[in-house]
């Protein structure tokens, strides 16, 4: 069996939609927070906000730090600092550091406001826009300044909907938007990040390349992963003999013994999805 090699495709109307509307608003929009995967800092980085956003003030989170391989995730962060932004690479979830958030929009706002009063304009409060896309924590990072559940959160794409304007102090208030996607992914490797670390419903790709893919990402930079988690120690030129292997470990059995592959595929999809395989960053600074 081999990869797919037809054209990836995966843009919802909603997003277009999305696209639209944030354009009809950035001029409101002082500060711009796209929160990307520090497990793919490459491949969940938007490709064509730009025309979209302008030249904004940035401020990009990378969310699930407890996830990543910090020490190629630190690559990235490095990257993006020297493109002028400002980078927090934090676990949203558990580890949000609102205190240096809030101050990180200060300094932007303070050079902001600066101008404004040389033009003979009012301080403002700073207008956020938070963007990203599907499933990398942008819910939950509001859900965290807000100090309660404002958004609703979910471990699958496509969970927020529409652009909001929600008020988080006297000082900052935030539109939130969907999960944005570009119309088509020119990079296979790209795609299969997305598919593998959740960002888009599992249907856009087939799931067997998936986990393919998966195997393969961990036999090349993790193989340690590849065998205490499944047992195996390289990926068979034989991918059925691979899965055989791992469902045969992993109990994957129907009746006579044979190995059920869809549950195989379940097992390592959910290994990635809950973040029990974890310290891994698939996108690599020096291939990209």
């Amino acid at each position: 069996m081999k990869m797919n090699n037809n054209p990836i495709n995966w843009y919802p109307g909603h997003m277009n939609k999305a696209k639209r509307l944030i354009k009809e608003k950035i001029n409101l929009i002082d500060i711009v927070v796209e929160v990307i995967d520090a497990r793919m800092p490459y491949s969940s980085k938007i490709r064509d906000i730009d025309n979209t956003i302008g030249n904004k003030k940035r401020i990009m989170i990378m969310s699930k730090k407890d996830l990543c391989d910090y020490n190629e995730t630190k690559k990235w962060i490095n990257y993006y600092e020297e493109k002028g932004y400002i980078v927090l690479c934090m676990n949203i979830e558990k580890e949000f550091n609102k205190k240096l958030f809030i101050s990180k929009i200060k300094d932007v706002m303070e050079d902001i406001n600066l101008k404004r009063k040389a033009k003979g304009l009012k301080e403002r409060k700073a207008r956020l826009l938070v963007i990203g896309i599907p499933n990398v924590g942008k819910s939950t990072l509001i859900n965290r300044l807000v100090g309660k559940k404002v958004v609703n959160v979910g471990n699958k794409p496509g969970v927020t909907k529409s652009l909001d304007w929600i008020r988080i102090d006297n000082y900052v208030e935030l539109l939130d938007t969907p999960g944005i996607l570009w119309p088509k992914f020119e990079e296979k490797s790209v795609a299969f990040n997305l598919a593998s670390l959740t960002a888009i419903k599992e249907e856009v790709l087939p799931i067997y390349d998936v986990v393919v893919y998966i195997l393969k990402t961990l036999e090349k930079y993790y193989p340690e992963i590849l065998e205490k988690r499944y047992g195996i120690t390289c990926v068979s030129e034989d991918i059925v003999e691979t899965l055989d292997n791992i469902g045969k470990r992993r109990g994957c059995l129907s009746r006579g013994g044979i190995v059920d592959y869809e549950k195989v595929y379940g097992i390592i999809l959910n290994d990635i999805k809950t973040g029990i395989v974890k310290g891994i960053t698939f996108d690599r600074y020096e291939e990209c």
